[in-house]
């Protein structure tokens, strides 16, 4: 099956109103890519400001509340999102599951919460490099699928994002056959979850991704995009991994 790729940015908790300049580059790389989708999450004060910046490129948020509203200082409701005009949000982030102590459980909310609100999903999952070197990577990914990926996902609203954790922004990547294995192992727990919809789910690849080894993940069997951190923050680097999308 051919899935049409996605190439999304993370700025995490970076970027200001000057730094909506290089989404421009950006917008123009995108719409010279008709082929792919092309995303960025901002942090939330910037997601008007970001679609104002840049007409027709998607614009998301880095993370939501799966309450509709309520007392939960410093969250923001996916309505929230939705009213600034973001398409879709981030979820279930190793960051947030770390310093925020984010369960599978939260994260299988968040979801159900933005597919509710009529929003677009990227559903992130991932081993530390203790669980890789135990050997339990497999184990613990699959297992955070099966935890955190609603009954009844599907393709048009959810996307499953693989980063392990050890090669987020620290330069370090699995090889090729390591993401590739890895992805396999999504697809086949995602098929047992949802059924034949799992076929035509998009899984991205994040973790230190760049314009030198974009071309060979993104080529890597069942990597259908990627999500990108620290190299979406310019359009310096972030157009050539689209570009590499592009000419997949």
């Amino acid at each position: 099956m051919t899935r049409r790729k996605l190439i999304a940015g993370n700025w995490k908790m970076n970027g200001d109103l000057a730094s909506l300049a290089e989404l421009g580059g950006i917008a123009i790389a995108a719409q010279n890519a008709p082929g792919i989708d092309v995303a960025i999450a901002v942090p939330a004060t910037l997601i008007a400001p970001a679609i104002a910046a840049a007409p027709g490129l998607s614009i998301g948020a880095q993370d939501v509340h799966w309450s509709a509203k309520g007392a939960h200082t410093g969250c923001i409701s996916v309505a929230m999102i939705a009213e600034a005009k973001a398409e879709f949000s981030i979820i279930g982030h190793s960051e947030r599951r770390a310093d925020n102590g984010e369960t599978d459980a939260q994260v299988k909310s968040k979801a159900e919460a933005l597919h509710a609100g009529g929003l677009d999903a990227i559903l992130c999952v991932g081993e530390t490099l203790d669980e890789r070197d135990a050997g339990q990577a497999v184990a613990v990914v699959t297992g955070q699928l099966a935890a955190s990926v609603p009954e009844g996902a599907a393709a048009d609203w959810l996307s499953i994002a693989y980063e392990p954790v050890w090669a987020i922004g620290t330069g370090r990547t699995p090889t090729v056959s390591d993401v590739a294995a890895m992805h396999e192992a999504i697809r086949t727990k995602l098929r047992e979850l949802i059924g034949a919809e799992a076929d035509a789910m998009r899984l991205l690849y994040g973790g230190s991704v760049t314009g030198d080894n974009a071309t060979e993940l993104l080529g890597a069997s069942d990597v259908d995009g990627a999500l990108v951190g620290g190299a979406s923050l310019t359009a310096a680097k972030f157009v050539p991994i689209v570009e590499a999308g592009a000419r997949l």
